[in-house]
C-alpha cells in the first residue's frame, strides 16, 4: 500500500492554511526575527519544524506548553531529551533558583560535584566521573582520551549513527562499502575516512573485519539507535562488541544520552553492559545544560599516568564552563527527586500507551508501518517491519509524507519531535496526553487510506 501523492498534496495544504490560519502572532514574531537570524530561528535546524513559520513558545510546564497564540500543546518531543523530565520540574526549578544566588560558575568544585558523581556512578556502574556541558563535549573528551591511552587513532561509530556534533561520527557507508562523509556534513575538517571507521548496527562479521585493521582506539556506540529510527541490538551484538573491543584493546564508548529511557541507568543497568566509558546528557539536570562521562577504574588510571599536571590545562578536554556550580545543582535535584527509578513504571507505561494506540491504527488500516518501544521512548517508521541497522531505516525515511503527519499532530495540539516520528514520555505526561496522539494518528491514517 503506498501513499496517492497527489492526495498527499492537497491534504498537506488544507494543513498549511489551518496552521496560518490559527497562528497570527507566531507569523508575526517570525517576521520580526527573520531580519535578524537565518530562517528567523536561532538555532538552523528548527527550521525543519513543519509549517510555513515556527512556533514560538510563550511558556512550558510539565509535558505541555503554550505558544504565543495561547495554543495549548502536548509535548512528546520534549526537547528532544533535553526536556525527558519534563518542563521546569519543581525540584530542578528550586534548587537552580537557590544557587542562582549563592554563584553560577567559578571554576572550583562544589559539595554537589561529588554527590551527583556518586549518583551516576551508582546508576551505571562506572566509578569515575567528569562534566561537560553537553554529551558532544562529553563524547569528544572520551575520543581524545581513548587515543591518549591506546596508541592509535581511528573511532569506530555504526552506520547513521548520533553522537551530537563530533566531527568523527558524521560519516556513512557507500554503496561501495567505503566510509564518506554523512549527507548534509557542513564543512567537514577532513576526509572522515582518516579518522573513522563505519559498520552497520547489528553486523558482527562487520565488526570482526574493521577491528582487524588493529588502528581502533574506541567504539563509540549507542546501545540502541535513537535518531534513525530506533534501532535494537540483535541478541549477543553487545557481547560480541565488549569482546573484540577487549581484544584489540579499544576503549568501548557507551552513549546514554538518548537511551536513559530505557532505565534509571540507561541500557548499560537493564541489559548488563559493561564498558569502558559512558557518556549522558540533555536530560541529567533537568534542561540546564549539563552532560558527563564516567570511565572505569582501569581506564582511569592510564589517563591520569598518560598526563602531566603541567599540561592538564592544554589537551583539548574541558571548558571553563564544565561542572559548574548551576548545573551541578540541577543534575543533583533532578536525578535525586525526578527521574528517580520509581519515576520509570509509570513512563514505561504511557509509552506503552502510545505503541499500543499507533500499533492499531496501523492494523486497522493495513498500513505497511511500524512502531518500536524502548523503555520511555516510541517511534513509528514507514517499514513493515522493525529495522535491523541504521541504512535500512535511513532509506526507509519519506520526508514529505513526515511532514504531513507531524503537520496534522501539530494543528491538534501535538508536538513531535521534528527528525523523526518519536514520542517521548516524561514524568508528567497523562494517559489522556497520549490518547490524543492515538485519536491524531487515527485521523491522519484515514486522511490518507480511508
Amino acid at each position: 500500500m503506498s501513499v496517492d501523492r497527489t492526495r498527499l498534496t492537497r491534504l498537506v495544504a488544507d494543513e498549511v492554511a489551518r496552521f496560518e490560519a490559527e497562528r497570527p502572532h507566531s507569523k508575526a514574531q517570525f517576521e520580526v526575527a527573520k531580519s535578524r537570524m537565518p530562517d528567523g530561528v536561532p538555532m538552523l535546524w528548527m527550521a525543519k519544524w513543519p509549517g510555513p513559520w515556527p512556533v514560538y513558545v510563550e511558556s512550558a510546564k510539565g509535558a505541555h506548553f503554550t505558544c504565543v497564540d495561547g495554543i495549548d500543546h502536548v509535548d512528546l518531543c520534549l526537547g528532544d531529551t533535553g526536556a525527558m523530565v519534563g518542563h521546569s520540574p519543581d525540584p530542578t526549578v528550586r534548587a537552580v533558583t537557590a544557587q542562582l544566588a549563592k554563584g553560577i560558575t567559578t571554576m572550583l568544585p562544589t559539595e554537589d560535584a561529588a554527590i551527583v558523581a556518586g549518583m551516576l556512578a551508582d546508576r551505571f556502574g562506572v566509578p569515575m566521573w567528569q562534566f561537560t556541558l553537553t554529551a558532544t563535549d562529553a563524547n569528544r573528551a572520551m575520543i581524545r582520551y581513548s587515543r591518549q591511552v591506546t596508541g592509535k587513532s581511528k573511532v569506530l561509530v555504526m552506520d547513521y549513527c548520533y553522537h551530537g556534533s563530533v566531527d568523527e561520527t558524521f560519516a556513512t557507508l557507500d554503496d561501495q562499502g567505503s566510509v564518506v562523509e554523512r549527507r548534509g556534513n557542513i564543512g567537514a575538517p577532513v576526509d572522515p575516512d582518516a579518522t573513522t571507521v563505519v559498520v552497520p548496527f547489528n553486523d558482527v562479521a562487520a565488526l570482526e573485519k574493521a577491528f582487524a585493521s588493529g588502528d581502533i582506539a574506541c567504539a563509540l556506540v549507542e546501545p540502541a539507535m535513537t535518531n534513525i529510527g530506533i534501532v535494537l541490538p540483535d541478541e549477543g551484538w553487545h557481547e560480541a562488541l565488549r569482546e573484540l573491543c577487549t581484544t584489540h584493546g579499544a576503549v568501548l564508548i557507551i552513549d546514554e544520552t538518548h537511551t536513559v529511557c530505557a532505565g534509571p541507568g540507561g541500557m548499560t543497568l537493564r541489559d548488563g553492559l559493561k564498558p569502558d566509558a559512558v557518556v549522558i546528557g540533555k536530560t541529567i539536570a533537568g534542561g540546564i545544560p549539563a552532560g558527563a562521562y564516567g570511565m572505569t577504574g582501569e581506564l582511569q588510571e592510564r589517563v591520569s599516568a598518560s598526563i602531566h599536571l603541567e599540561d592538564i590545562d592544554v589537551g583539548g578536554v574541558g571548558g571553563t564552563l564544565a561542572g559548574n556550580a548551576l548545573s551541578l545543582a540541577a543534575i543533583r535535584a533532578t536525578l535525586g527527586e525526578v527521574l528517580t527509578p520509581e519515576s520509570y513504571p509509570e513512563m514505561i507505561q504511557r509509552a506503552t500507551e502510545w505503541t499500543e494506540g499507533v500499533q492499531t491504527t496501523i492494523d486497522e488500516f493495513g498500513v505497511p508501518w511500524q512502531v518500536t518501544q524502548l523503555g520511555t521512548r516510541a517511534e513509528y517508521s514507514f517499514l513493515p517491519h522493525a529495522p535491523k541497522d541504521g541504512a535500512e531505516a535511513a532509506h526507509a525515511d519519506d520526508f514529505e509524507l513526515q511532514q504531513y503527519l507531524h503537520l496534522h499532530a501539530l494543528n491538534r495540539g501535538i508536538l513531535l519531535t521534528p527528525f523523526h516520528n518519536m514520542a517521548l514520555m516524561s514524568p508528567a505526561t497523562t494517559a489522556a496526553d497520549v490518547a490524543a496522539h492515538t485519536a491524531h494518528f487515527r485521523e491522519a491514517v484515514a486522511s490518507l487510506f480511508a
